[in-house]
């Protein structure tokens, strides 16, 4: 047995768990901070389409790193509440193009101070130097173990910010 690993006897032992809590205590503060309009996929979803505009369903839900049908409903929601609009592409009647909305930018817009807020109390148990390894670790986590997942991010992302 690696030095690193003990028989995980202990719950807080596992890195799932502790990242399935940490997942919890996150989404808890982006209500405190950022309100209930919009759900932390949601905001996701709207960041990355203000990002990407233009993009299909598909293509959103790939950068999102959601599966199709869970991508299809939230951009149902959102086209809902004014913030994007779906539209047929013409060449490929099954696929829809999204923008956002003028209500869509001027959410974010007001969500940024919230964002800010939710990143700081986050990471506030870190010092700035333990911050900076803690997101750079958290990136490589993520990147590297990216074709794990059941809705991988696609090329087009990049790096995960």
């Amino acid at each position: 047995m690696p030095d690193t690993e003990s028989k995980l006897i202990d719950l807080y032992e596992h890195p799932g768990h502790l990242l399935r809590r940490a997942q919890q205590i996150s989404v808890s503060i982006f209500y405190d901070e950022m309100g209930s309009d919009l759900t932390p996929i949601q905001y996701a979803v709207l960041r990355n389409l203000a990002a990407h505009p233009g993009t299909d369903q598909v293509s959103l839900a790939a950068l999102t790193g959601i599966d199709t049908s869970t991508g299809a409903t939230v951009c149902a929601r959102l086209e809902e509440k004014g913030l994007l609009e779906r539209k047929v592409i013409p060449t490929n009647r099954r696929q829809r193009a999204l923008t956002i909305t003028g209500a869509g930018e001027q959410q974010l817009a007001d969500m940024i101070p919230g964002a800010q807020r939710l990143r700081r109390r986050l990471l506030a148990p870190l010092t700035g130097p333990e911050q900076l390894q803690f997101m750079a670790l958290l990136t490589k986590l993520v990147q590297e173990n990216n074709e794990q997942s059941r809705a991988p991010l696609t090329a087009a992302t990049g790096s995960v910010k």
